[in-house]
């Protein structure tokens, strides 16, 4: 499994300073992680995406930039369009939906620029939001969506022919979605490709498939190994691992567990929360706040059951009781995958996203501290997920167990 971290923890949205980046982050991770070559999942918001896919010069610009210091591309993150970093995204990181026209042409700008990037003989994958937050969603909504995915497998069938290079594309199920789960992708993917679908309604599943966002299947309280079988049983491929852990509640009644998941709360991201009952049950909260009943004076979740929270826990790290990491959760998914059909050539990608809104006993201090704390959570990757490989290339130093941020 190829290793890579994912760019869309940087704010940075055009290609000036996507470039700078890469000179201020990548390549200092790089060296700090003690890796030969390191992959990069870039976040190429939907501008530059379509900037890139234009001209030849600004890719070339980009890729002298990726060998200057030893980067590689072979993985994007297409999930937000845009605006990542600003001060409240919350529910916009949903749009545009995979109803309009602009998220298909996003996605095919990406898929276009990535494959002229690729490392030779490598395959790339781009991870894509499910379809859109559940509403509004209409039996409109989802037949455009249907039409744009068809449209999506046609596409990247033919840069296949014309490139000698594939790209697949992977949704990524995420809790509030129309597609929240597993469970959910895998149905409404696998409903499409059988050969009763006209050609404007069917989905090539040797293009399209599944991007496991680990701390979401945390969050939804799935089994690990049941969910990837789910997957291949249902005929589709997992194409890519976002390497992520959840925040876990053990016990949210006792004393100090509230204010201590609390001080997580922060404006600029959704951080939904799943309850696990004795039944069996899962009860859902669309926010943290909502979950412990601080917004708007609505009832919270009753916190007789575990909760989990979608706010990625930097992988290394180790919350301090009464609160914890679903590392172990990561840990499974990826085992589970690599046993998988086609798991080996699955794209591993560390996505923690949310160094910057951490609170404040661990929030880096500078760009120093989080390119260590970036470089911790891929020595933690190769050491834990992928022991017997050296993931993206060579290492030149000895993983090091339990470096904190």
């Amino acid at each position: 499994m190829l290793l890579s971290y994912c760019t869309n923890v940087h704010p940075a949205e055009d290609l000036d300073g996507v470039i700078d980046q890469l000179a201020r982050y990548a390549g200092p991770v790089r060296e700090a992680a003690g890796l030969d070559t390191l992959g990069v999942g870039l976040w190429l918001p939907a501008e530059l995406a379509h900037r890139l896919d234009r001209s030849a010069a600004d890719r070339d610009r980009l890729r002298a930039a990726l060998a200057e210091h030893r980067l590689q591309v072979h993985t994007l993150n297409a999930f937000p369009y845009g605006g990542f970093h600003r001060e409240v995204v919350k529910l916009a990181v949903y749009s545009p939906t995979w109803a309009e026209r602009a998220r298909l042409d996003y996605v095919l700008a990406c898929a276009r620029v990535l494959a002229d990037l690729l490392p030779e003989g490598t395959a790339g994958s781009i991870s894509t939001l499910p379809l859109a937050w559940r509403a509004p969603w209409t039996r409109a909504d989802d037949d455009e969506a249907t039409k744009a995915f068809a449209t999506l497998s046609a596409e990247l069938r033919a840069l296949a022919e014309r490139t000698g290079r594939t790209v697949r594309v992977a949704v990524e199920p995420e809790p509030g979605c129309v597609l929240d789960t597993v469970d959910d992708v895998v149905a409404w993917l696998a409903a499409r490709t059988g050969p009763e679908w006209p050609a404007d309604r069917r989905i090539d599943p040797e293009h399209v498939g599944v991007c496991l966002d680990t701390c979401h299947l945390a969050v939804s309280f799935a089994d690990p190994a049941g969910a990837v079988r789910r997957i291949t049983d249902a005929g589709l491929r997992v194409v890519k691992v976002q390497a992520s852990a959840a925040l876990e509640v053990a016990d949210p009644s006792a004393p100090g567990a509230r204010d201590a998941v609390g001080r997580f709360v922060e404006q600029r991201y959704l951080h939904q929360v799943r309850e696990l009952t004795a039944d069996g049950e899962v009860l859902t909260s669309d926010d943290l706040p909502v979950a412990l009943g601080t917004a708007d004076r609505r009832p919270g979740l009753p916190g007789d059951g575990p909760w989990r929270v979608h706010f990625h826990v930097p992988l290394h790290h180790e919350p301090a009781p009464p609160l914890a990491s679903t590392t172990q959760v990561l840990r499974e998914a990826v085992d589970a995958v690599r046993a998988a059909p086609h798991g080996a050539e699955a794209h591993l990608d560390v996505e923690t996203y949310t160094w910057s809104v951490l609170p404040p006993d661990v929030l880096p201090a500078g760009e120093g501290e989080l390119v260590a704390g970036i470089a911790a959570e891929l020595r933690w990757a190769t050491g834990h997920l992928l022991p017997d490989t050296v993931g993206t290339a060579t290492r030149t130093e000895t993983v090091t167990e339990g470096i904190d941020a």
